[in-house]
């Protein structure tokens, strides 16, 4: 009779480790494709580059995907591809930088979708300038796009998230861990995107909502070409090797994995991981090591220094 009391209480208890095993929260690891079917994502800056290819991977993954930009023809052209492939989606031409705009996002989202799942903070640019030759103009427009861009598009998506205790993602950079030469007001505005969202992350913490600052490596986008120089004209061309870096895609698909698992952090390519650690460690020598890293890139603004 023992023997059978036994039997049965192990059966509920395995039964009761299967059914929290198929639980929400275990879904996460094993029910990855499933927990992003139906989702609403909106990604900023979603009309090339990263943002682009955040906008296939998610639709992919059964998500209806949002995406913003201010170039209407590179816009609709995305649509019509994600709409080939079965994605639904919303094609929004506006300015990060605009805060009306941001509103006016959450409008049509809500409007179109009723909800909004994941915000992607992905609109950004990038400038190469020494900061005693960049116009101040110049410097408060990196800004404006790359962190108030973020911080409009938070504000505003922040309560339909917290109602469906989603994700927010900052994509971020490793400049958000290492300042580099020549690129001061886009570490500034990277530097800035990371304390905010640590600081919002503990204010949410116990509200179900995730956080993620994901800090890609050197990637092949267009980011480089359409820099910023000095006087706020477009740099043209990319002063580093743009095929030994990581692929748009490949940035794409670990921000999607690292989402499905909720994760805090996301720093991608063996350099920037060890850039990262080396900083932390020794960042009198990092200094050292960057400059004349940076200095031997093409036409640097300060190879004659070194």
């Amino acid at each position: 009779m023992q023997n059978r009391f036994n039997q049965r209480d192990g059966v509920v208890r395995i039964s009761f480790l299967f059914k929290s095993l198929m639980s929400k929260e275990f879904s996460i690891i094993f029910g990855q494709i499933r927990l992003m079917k139906d989702k609403v994502v909106i990604v900023t800056g979603g009309s090339s580059g990263i943002g682009k290819a955040l906008a296939f991977q998610f639709g992919k993954a059964g998500s209806k995907v949002v995406i913003t930009g201010r170039n209407e023809e590179r816009l609709n052209d995305v649509g019509q591809a994600l709409d080939k492939q079965g994605i639904k989606n919303l094609c929004l031409k506006l300015d990060v930088a605009n805060e009306q705009d941001n509103h006016q996002l959450v409008k049509e989202t809500i409007a179109t979708f009723g909800k909004i799942d994941v915000l992607i903070n992905n609109a950004g640019i990038s400038m190469r300038a020494l900061f005693e030759e960049i116009e101040m103009d110049v410097f408060k427009k990196v800004m404006d796009i790359n962190f108030y861009g973020t911080l409009y598009a938070t504000k505003y998506c922040l309560p339909h998230i917290l109602k469906s205790k989603g994700s927010i993602v900052g994509v971020s950079s490793i400049n958000g861990y290492r300042g580099t030469p020549a690129r001061s007001a886009y570490t500034a505005s990277k530097y800035a995107m990371n304390g905010f969202f640590e600081s919002l992350r503990t204010e949410v913490m116990h509200r179900g909502v995730h956080v993620l600052v994901a800090c890609p490596g050197f990637t092949g986008t267009n980011i480089r070409n359409a820099a910023l120089t000095a006087d706020g004209s477009t740099q043209g061309e990319s002063p580093r090797d743009e095929g030994k870096m990581m692929t748009a895609e490949q940035v794409a698909d670990a921000i999607l994995s690292a989402v499905k698992r909720r994760k805090r952090d996301l720093v991608l390519t063996t350099q920037g991981k060890l850039a990262v650690f080396l900083n932390k460690w020794m960042p009198g020598r990092m200094d050292k090591i960057v400059f004349k890293v940076f200095a031997k890139e093409p036409d640097s603004p300060f190879s004659k220094e070194n």
